[in-house]
């Protein structure tokens, strides 16, 4: 086996169905090594990371009133090539059940199209990791739980770039990640919730082409009747079963980005210099060239954009109406946590939850 392989478990339903080695190979050349780091300088950011995961934690926890149970928050320092990996065995994982159905419907089919899935996969991560800085992965398995990945050579280049100093950056952008380990180690329940909408997601999937085709005819009369002006794309194809599934995710995933942004800023005040100049750096850095904005918009980095602006938003009002202590009734059960619509009117969340 070469460098650019893995043993993917062929017992494994999703590994018949998608060539994750593929995958991982075409990832690879779409993303490039990034710019070279020496070997002295990886170490350094190995250590820094090492030294502020830890501190990270401890000061959110200080700010939020959060604490963490389970394994404690550790950093894990990247190439590129490894990102890729980590996620493809992630979504390895999370395919497991769509792909079972796949392949007791229709195995011959899922044969034929293996490599085609796998290179779809690793061409979007491949993107992706060029981006990427930091990622807490909520989907690892429980013995690796608080492990945060860190990809050195797209920090490096952020850092050399905008002239950054080299160890507040990483506080700040260790801040935000230890922020999503400390929101599902202070709420063990919320993992469990977030892998049973995907599932529940995923078994609404319809395997029948009648059914799609029927999906794709409503969604034409949709656009032409006018009747939600505000949905488009692939949401329009969704049952609706799978847009309330749907919503109820963007609800989630606005709330822990914001929340995340926010404890990263206020956090960030009294421990990190120069914060509103890193907020400039990566708003450059995000703009990109106009082909490149047309391929955010199509994987839907944008939309992730907005998640952590409207979030953001419902976090500090919740906060300035209710206090620390009423917002984090948001962590105690699944009832609490904020709808879509609710995220956009933090008061309604506040009557029904906060106090």
């Amino acid at each position: 086996m070469d460098a650019t392989q893995v043993d993917w478990s062929m017992g494994s339903a999703a590994a018949r169905l998608a060539d994750w080695d593929t995958g991982l190979r075409l990832g690879r050349r779409v993303a490039g090594p990034g710019i070279s780091v020496p070997a002295v300088e990886r170490a350094r950011m190995r250590e820094d990371f090492g030294e502020l995961v830890p501190l990270a934690e401890s000061l959110i926890s200080e700010h939020t009133g959060m604490v963490v149970s389970g394994f404690r928050s550790r950093a894990w320092v990247m190439a590129r090539g490894e990102w890729i990996r980590a996620n493809l065995t992630g979504m390895q994982r999370l395919l497991e059940p769509l792909a079972e159905r796949v392949l007791a419907t229709k195995p011959a089919r899922a044969g034929f199209r293996r490599k085609a899935m796998g290179a779809q996969a690793g061409a979007l991560f491949g993107y992706v990791a060029r981006r990427v800085l930091g990622q807490y992965d909520v989907f690892l398995p429980p013995d690796d739980e608080g492990l945060l990945y860190f990809v050195g050579p797209n920090v490096a280049e952020v850092e050399r770039r905008f002239g950054l100093p080299s160890r507040d950056f990483r506080l700040w952008v260790a801040l935000h990640e230890v922020t999503h380990r400390v929101q599902f180690g202070a709420a063990p329940w919320l993992r469990g919730h977030l892998r049973e909408l995907v599932d529940s997601y995923f078994e609404g999937v319809s395997l029948d082409g009648r059914e799609l085709v029927s999906q794709m005819r409503r969604a034409v009369e949709e656009v032409r009747s006018g009747a939600d002006a505000r949905v488009s794309g692939v949401f329009l194809l969704l049952t609706p079963e799978q847009r309330e599934l749907f919503t109820k995710v963007q609800g989630l995933m606005s709330l822990l980005e914001g929340h995340a942004s926010y404890v990263m800023n206020e956090v960030a005040r009294d421990h990190v210099a120069d914060v509103a100049r890193m907020r400039r750096a990566l708003a450059t850095r995000r703009k990109g060239s106009g082909v490149e904005r047309s391929v955010q918009r199509a994987i839907g980095f944008e939309q992730k954009i907005r998640q952590y602006d409207r979030g953001e938003v419902f976090v500090r009002e919740v906060i300035a109406r209710a206090g620390m202590d009423g917002f984090n009734r948001v962590w105690t059960a699944p009832e609490h946590l904020p709808s879509l619509e609710e995220i956009g009117t933090p008061a309604a969340w506040v009557e029904r939850v906060g106090g």
